[in-house]
């Protein structure tokens, strides 16, 4: 079948804004004041983060549970998913009353895993990729008699995400860019056909990791990488859908790839300055504006912020890596003589120039140094890359010769 002929239209994102209408909220769009004065962009941002499982999935998933008849909803349902769809599906299939498995990569985070199995899910996890969990869930539906519930290739499931559009353009009309994360395509098909359909004139951008680029390269013709890492889990996908790549080819203008440590300082950029926690996912629009402000400048875009469901771990170390990229947290490493009181020193010197100490690695045996001497590693935390000038200073007129570590683009700045 062309999956062009059966795709779905903006009367199913309407019939599916009615049916979830009671049970899905409706997210606000507001203005990312604090963004947009550091970008140098008027920027709106979807918040989908304050959805009850943190996701935009929801709207998708709700949409095809309540499609079930009630042969179906007895059997009950199963899904595949890095973790959003899972607790999207979960969770309404929960307030149904119908029975749902849930197939999830063995690397996901620990969070959407217990989240999944909190909302009344049976989890299993299966395989090392989306596509191996696919494929699992795919047995177990056939051998159970379940009902599959794709996270993004299904007619109801991308009417569903296409509310966000609706939304996003009756709250701001004008609009005249709407930036949208793709994974397997369900989300921004369901967004740029609605949106199209409303203002054709307006300009739709997906994105994507560069370490997972597969709607991209499929359009373009290339070879999909076989694997890859990433922070943006949600969005990893190897393998787009069919009816979502008939609507990308229809109405999406570009995709844009974004490398990983974009994504996670948009990350740090949403926390720190907006006061918003996203995932990787979730910040990678705010990714493609910080890798390439100017084709949207004097343009009023809307992004959306599709989820926030963050590893605490993962967002604690994004938090703490973006602390060493601004020279806020640095290590130092000091020549001294091995005698007693120089510790002291250097710690009274440093104090005094206001830098907070928060590791010390005094190294006697395991560098290249004379026996009397000591290499003193210093981990400082500054105010900025100029204080951090400061305290190299400071340390020389005492008499220890200081330079700065690990950190090339900070080095190259002093």
């Amino acid at each position: 079948m062309d999956p062009a002929k059966s795709l779905p239209t903006l009367a199913d994102v309407r019939d599916a804004a009615e049916t979830i209408r009671t049970a899905v909220l409706r997210t606000p769009s507001v203005p990312a004041l604090a963004l947009s004065a550091a970008l140098g962009l008027d920027v709106v941002l979807k918040l989908e983060t304050l959805q009850r499982t943190g996701a935009f999935k929801e709207r998708g998933a709700l949409y095809k549970l309540a499609s079930l008849n009630p042969d179906e909803r007895r059997r009950g349902v199963i899904a595949m998913s890095a973790g959003n769809h899972a607790q999207g599906v979960a969770y309404h299939a929960q307030r149904l009353g119908i029975p749902a498995t849930i197939v999830m990569p063995l690397g996901t985070p620990f969070t959407k895993i217990e989240r999944t199995a909190g909302y009344g899910a049976r989890v299993l996890l299966r395989g090392e990729s989306l596509t191996e969990a696919r494929q699992a869930a795919y047995e177990l539906a056939a051998a159970d008699k379940l009902v599959f519930v794709h996270p993004y290739d299904d007619l109801r499931i991308i009417a569903g995400q296409g509310t966000i559009a609706l939304e996003m353009l009756a709250d701001d009309p004008d609009l005249d860019v709407l930036i949208v994360p793709i994974g397997g395509g369900g989300m921004i098909g369901g967004v740029a056909l609605a949106a199209k359909a409303l203002k054709p004139a307006i300009r739709v951008v997906g994105v994507q990791s560069a370490s997972f680029p597969a709607m991209h390269h499929v359009l373009h013709g290339l070879a999909v990488p076989a694997s890859g890492q990433t922070v943006a889990e949600g969005i990893a996908v190897r393998e787009p859908g069919k009816l979502t790549e008939a609507i990308v080819r229809q109405c999406v203008d570009e995709i844009v790839l974004v490398e990983e440590d974009t994504i996670e300082r948009a990350i740090e950029m949403l926390l720190t300055q907006q006061k918003l926690v996203a995932e990787g996912a979730g910040a990678a629009g705010i990714a493609a504006l910080l890798a390439d402000p100017e084709p949207y400048k004097g343009q009023k875009i809307g992004v959306v912020l599709c989820g926030g469901n963050i590893d605490a771990r993962i967002l604690a170390s994004i938090l703490m890596r973006g602390m060493v990229r601004s020279g806020r947290l640095v290590r130092l490493r000091a020549e001294i003589s091995d005698s007693p009181g120089t510790l002291a020193k250097v710690a009274r010197i440093i104090g005094e120039a206001g830098g907070n100490i928060v590791e010390i690695f005094h190294q006697r045996l395991f560098h290249d140094v004379p026996v009397k001497l000591a290499d003193l590693d210093v981990v400082v935390e500054t105010r900025d890359i100029a204080h951090v000038r400061e305290i190299l200073a400071k340390m020389d007129e005492g008499g220890f010769k200081t330079r700065l570590l690990s950190n090339s683009a900070l080095e190259s700045g002093l």
